[in-house]
């Protein structure tokens, strides 16, 4: 029981430093990182192409409903970094170990590094990100989606 108790106690502590370094970047209008270790990052034609050699992607928007009324990249799911726990992955997402693409406005957005830091709280594995985010994919005239 004490072990287990242990166990939740350090996947709270984990996503709360990363909700709370995502903040700060946002705050101080941070770029988020050029790589996130132990994370694909691919760009807009890596996106496609994850989408379409790997098997059962999913994809996750990380950003807010009012930047996804801006628009979303087709089969993408939205779970905003600020809704982002274990128990919400896992229902998305229930094996730990499935490939799971993370994207969010951009490199000035912190909200997809957060939702991966999250993940890896969490126990996700293998994990991809689109640090160029919507931002990228729209101004290449990539195919979008309106709510």
């Amino acid at each position: 029981m004490f072990s287990r108790l242990r166990f939740h106690l350090r996947v709270l502590w984990g996503v709360l430093l990363w909700a709370s370094a995502a903040a700060a970047w946002a705050a101080a209008g941070v770029r988020a990182p050029e790589e996130i270790p132990g994370v694909v990052r691919v760009d807009a034609e890596g996106l496609i192409e994850t989408v379409r050699t790997v098997e059962d992607l999913v994809l996750v928007d990380s950003r807010i409903a009012m930047d996804r009324k801006q628009g979303y990249i087709e089969g993408s799911l939205s779970l905003p970094d600020v809704e982002t726990d274990c128990e919400r992955l896992a229902a998305v997402v229930p094996v730990k170990t499935h490939p799971v693409l993370f994207y969010c406005n951009g490199p000035k957005c912190g909200r997809s590094v957060a939702a991966i830091g999250i993940a890896r709280a969490c126990g996700y594995s293998n994990l991809y990100w689109f640090r160029g985010g919507f931002k990228e994919w729209s101004e290449k005239g990539y195919p979008f989606l309106k709510e």
